[in-house]
């Protein structure tokens, strides 16, 4: 039987130092993930008469509706500006987490690996 002389990955690259590379992106990404969740984003719906302010871990943490926007007559209307803010906070939020996983990973899809 052949004797495995198994010297590393091509380019010099061993075990260790891939293992260490590992744990370095897994602390930066738990630093990423702290900071992400203590984030707030903010988007407005109908001309301003509604904002909405999430923090990363998909909680509203404020919203302010402009008197003006408050019809007894039209409530639906102020239902979906309301839904409207808080989604697109939600979306920003989201692409900004994305945007921060691809510079950690280089742009390598990990496919939910992370």
């Amino acid at each position: 039987m052949a004797k495995n002389n198994f010297r590393g990955m091509p380019g010099g690259m061993n075990q260790a130092a891939m293992m260490k590379q590992a744990q370095k992106m897994q602390q930066e990404l738990i630093r990423m993930q702290e900071e992400q969740e203590n984030k707030v984003y903010t988007a407005t719906a109908g001309g301003g008469m509604v904002s909405a302010s999430v923090n990363g871990k998909h909680e509203v943490v404020e919203l302010k509706i402009n008197p003006e926007a408050v019809d007894p007559d039209d409530v639906e209307m102020l239902q979906d500006m309301v839904i409207a803010a808080v989604n697109e906070a939600m979306r920003a939020g989201d692409a900004d987490a994305a945007s921060n996983m691809s510079r950690l990973t280089g742009g390598l899809n990990l496919g939910g690996l992370f």
